[in-house]
């Protein structure tokens, strides 16, 4: 059985065929993100249509933008200005005349770890994406939980301090408070430069009272951290796991895992794994 996964970004678009549960094959191509929409569209049909073989089960898309999930409507596309409200669904159903399964690219994370990763022996997940921004995906009982608008999961936008989650537990942190991106900031500590090391383990605390937010609220089993940011775990590791445990239920801190995501591809493997919660019984 193969499923097509694809990754659309902002500035190209990436796609896979997933087979007996293996990455098999991966196409990339850049998108004009300032053309129209059906020039944006045909884009990602020339990605596509290599890919669509004999046996083919379903495609899987992550987007990231807010989906209408009964119809696979996407909406205000980042980055892509001329996709305000496209149905995917419907059009990659009519084109290749096989299910479509479009959901948003942290939700895809989320289920990509459980089908691909770290959460394949646990039925309460949260992926959590640390990156320019902070998303994350739900499962619970073993399946995605998208909500009813598919916002569920939008921590970073619960407020926190003068801002929110996100302001202080994503990249944007450096860039709002000390006006530096995290890439050069994440050069210097790995130089072993004092000041850089002491903002990533600021950066930490703000990180660790954000996953105390997602274990209030969702109460996973484990916590799956993906993201460029995570890339510097190493700097920031110590001063989150020293917030997480001022959490009030000492059960929960005996019990809960956080991890980094160690998969490659797994913006793809997760819109794969669209199709296989779809139809799991």
């Amino acid at each position: 059985m193969s499923i097509l996964g694809v990754d659309l970004g902002g500035t190209n678009v990436r796609a896979g065929v997933v087979k007996d549960n293996r990455l098999v094959e991966v196409v990339s191509s850049p998108i004009n993100n300032q053309g129209s929409q059906r020039e944006v569209l045909e884009q990602i049909y020339r990605v596509i249509d290599p890919l669509v073989q004999k046996g083919l089960k379903g495609i899987g898309v992550g987007v990231p933008s807010v989906v209408e999930l009964k119809r696979g409507i996407i909406y205000d596309v980042q980055n892509i200005p001329s996709w305000k409200k496209v149905p995917l669904k419907t059009l990659l159903e009519k084109r290749y005349h096989i299910p479509a399964y479009i959901n948003n690219d942290a939700n895809c994370f989320a289920v990509g770890e459980k089908y691909f990763g770290k959460a394949k022996k646990y039925r309460h997940v949260v992926g959590l994406i640390v990156g320019t921004g902070l998303g994350a995906g739900v499962i619970t009982n073993g399946r995605l939980y998208s909500g009813a608008n598919c916002g569920a999961g939008e921590f970073g936008m619960i407020p926190y301090l003068d801002h929110n989650h996100e302001y202080y537990s994503s990249g944007q942190f450096f860039k709002n408070v000390y006006k530096i991106s995290g890439k050069e900031l994440f050069e210097r500590a790995k130089n072993g430069d004092g000041e850089a090391i002491r903002i990533f383990a600021e950066f930490g605390s703000h990180l660790g009272e954000a996953v105390k937010t997602v274990l209030y609220a969702a109460d996973p089993e484990i916590i799956i951290l993906g993201g460029s940011v995570t890339k510097a775990y190493r700097f920031f590791r110590k001063a989150m796991w020293e917030s997480i445990r001022t959490f009030a239920y000492s059960l929960v801190l005996k019990k809960i895992k956080v991890e980094v995501s160690k998969i490659r591809n797994i913006a793809i493997l997760g819109a794969a794994a669209l199709y296989y919660d779809a139809t799991a019984q």
